[in-house]
């Protein structure tokens, strides 16, 4: 079977963000990085000369789950309509990824955060299926933040 990777634009922060995920998530690494030309005779257009040599893409690994990360430029940004789901064990986990990667509280809703690069990840409750199945599950969903499994 294929499997899908996903490709995560970066505004010339991708070494940066990748160190930082690589750090939050178990069994992460960096798999390979690729560098933009040195030169125009290499292949690069001259408006991309300030490029020259600097990260081009990673290749890395979260949790066992591949991602590239592309360095490029300040054309397009993440929004809330792509996020990651980290399912959580318990409500440590739960609190661990929300402490390491939510730091724009005006984006947080439901499980929903976004880190300090502009992207979207559910923080959830492995169980959450079940939980979903209490009585007033969605509306005690509705009033949280991060989620807090004993106010299900």
């Amino acid at each position: 079977m294929k499997t899908i990777t996903p490709n995560l634009w970066f505004d010339g922060n991708a070494k940066e963000a990748v160190d930082f995920y690589v750090s939050v998530f178990p069994d992460s690494k960096i798999i390979s990085t690729i560098y933009y030309p040195n030169s125009v005779e290499e292949g690069l257009a001259d408006f991309q000369l300030e490029l020259a040599g600097k990260v081009l893409t990673i290749i890395f690994e979260l949790s066992g789950n591949r991602f590239v990360a592309i360095n490029a430029g300040p054309e397009f940004k993440f929004n809330e309509s792509v996020s990651f789901s980290i399912p959580c064990d318990d409500q440590k986990e739960i609190d661990y990824y929300w402490e390491k990667l939510s730091s724009v509280a005006g984006s947080e809703q439901c499980g929903w955060c976004k880190d300090k690069y502009g992207l979207s990840w559910q923080v959830v409750p492995k169980n959450m299926e079940e939980l979903m199945r209490k009585p007033n599950a969605f509306k005690s969903l509705m009033k949280m933040h991060k989620i807090v499994i004993n106010d299900f």
